[in-house]
């Protein structure tokens, strides 16, 4: 018994060191780039990192923020953890996104890392949310309001598709948190000042 609490343990604080890595910050600095916290909208994630560096700085960026999301929920899985490990070692990994540890608890804005929760809890529940947000980025062509229209719906498909009730808090906790870290794009979008995806 106390070997499984330990790993419960090990599984949570694990998943909230890896996502204190912050994939802007590292990225930026090996491939020469302005520190993504001091250019654009100050904000240590991908999208920021394509307004400064393109593409490519970009995509690295996605992949690591995606990777914080899903090694440590797929470990759940190779684990066979119940549903509430799976959900706190979920929210530990998005909190080390927003709060990291290694870098003055000022992170990102953790939707790359949510849907990197999202498609490990089930890919059926991460490409629908990436559908979504897709959809919305093609249309309004503004990322903040895909991602959390995205993140709105989430709750509602992770309970179509693995209604666990502990799934379906974290879920909900992780999106008042994404509106929460999003609370000066809302304030833009309010005043029509929001920037569009590649401006």
């Amino acid at each position: 018994m106390e070997n499984i609490q330990a790993l419960h343990f090990a599984l949570v604080i694990g998943a909230y060191l890896l996502g204190s890595i912050s994939s802007a910050i590292i990225v930026c600095k090996l491939m020469g780039l302005p520190d993504p916290r001091s250019q654009g909208s100050n904000n240590p994630g991908a999208t920021n990192v394509l307004r400064i560096g393109g593409k490519k700085a970009a995509a690295f960026t996605l992949i690591g923020d995606l990777l914080k999301g899903v090694i440590p929920v797929a470990s759940c899985h190779l684990l066979q953890m119940p549903a509430l490990i799976f959900a706190l070692t979920a929210l530990a990994a998005f909190l080390g996104h927003l709060y990291p540890l290694y870098f003055g608890l000022k992170g990102g804005k953790g939707v790359a890392t949510a849907i990197g929760i999202q498609l490990a809890l089930s890919w059926k529940i991460g490409l629908v949310v990436i559908a979504i947000w897709l959809f919305f980025a093609k249309v309004v062509k503004i990322s903040s309001i895909a991602a959390l229209i995205s993140m709105t719906l989430a709750p509602f498909i992770i309970y179509y598709v693995w209604p666990a009730p502990e799934l379906i808090i974290m879920q909900i906790i992780l999106t008042i948190l994404m509106f929460w870290r999003h609370r000066s794009n809302i304030k833009q979008l309010i005043s029509g000042m929001e920037s569009k995806i590649g401006s």
